[in-house]
């Protein structure tokens, strides 16, 4: 299946950014800052613009309340949806899971390839879920954006006692 065009006129949008930065911008910095733009703006246009775009879609998945912790947690092992809300509501800072929004969020994650469910003959049957060669791939993209955190973290918590004394 081959993704439909973005439907951004790019050309639309850099005149718009240009007279933007022409009021607003000094000569050579606006001229450079429209290039990084336009960079940027064409980059936005490939990757998709749609609600059902991978690119707005992930995004929007890892920044969820529960995803990212399901695939740290899968990351450790494969389990079942009763353990799995178990372990979330262990180790989730954001309390309880209910079994509708992890059963959600577990369809989200096998739609885009990121888990594997598999059944499993027990008594009762069940299902298992484990992650799969392209959520690892994601997890380990977490992890450097966790790293990332760790090592900013005086700066960020410096930023943030600068910023709230501020009147408002």
């Amino acid at each position: 299946m081959c993704p439909e065009p973005s439907g951004v006129n790019v050309d639309a949008v850099m005149r718009t950014l240009e007279t933007i930065l022409r009021n607003g911008a000094a000569g050579a910095d606006a001229q450079r800052s429209l290039e990084r733009l336009g960079t940027m703006v064409r980059s936005m246009a490939d990757d998709g613009v749609r609600r059902e775009d991978p690119m707005r879609e992930l995004f929007a998945r890892i920044g969820d309340k529960w995803s990212s912790l399901l695939l740290l947690l899968l990351r450790t092992g494969t389990y079942r949806h009763a353990v799995l809300r178990r372990l979330v509501s262990a180790v989730g800072s954001e309390g309880r899971i209910s079994q509708r929004m992890l059963t959600l969020r577990l369809r989200a994650l096998e739609r885009d390839g990121l888990i594997a469910r598999r059944s499993v003959s027990t008594q009762p049957p069940g299902v298992e879920y484990a992650l799969t060669e392209l959520g690892d791939g994601l997890v380990r993209q977490l992890d450097a954006m966790m790293q990332w955190v760790r090592e900013h973290l005086a700066e960020i918590h410096r930023a943030r006692q600068e910023f709230e004394p501020r009147d408002r």
